[in-house]
């Protein structure tokens, strides 16, 4: 698949996760920064969206450890917290 059609699908499944929270949080990491990651960064957000959403919101938020395989910068920049724009 190309990446315009690669990316559309993923901001998709990114923002479509079922509470508005998620939605937030996850969909709003991938608005803010997938134009920018190549396809290392796009596999591995794309693997992470199979994860449960709670599961990625507790490791955003420090609540529970980040396991190993989900270790590194773009975690560290989920963590970050800076991407959310909560519409009024």
């Amino acid at each position: 698949m190309d990446r315009e059609t690669r990316l559309k699908r993923l901001r998709f499944r990114a923002s479509h996760r079922g509470t508005r929270e998620a939605d937030y949080m996850i969909g709003g990491y991938c608005d803010a920064h997938c134009d920018g990651w190549g396809e290392a960064e796009l596999d591995w957000y794309e693997a992470l969206l199979e994860e449960q959403d709670v599961d990625i919101m507790a490791w955003a938020l420090g609540t529970q450890a980040v396991p190993a395989r989900w270790e590194g910068p773009m975690m560290d920049g989920l963590k970050k917290l800076d991407y959310i724009q909560v519409p009024k």
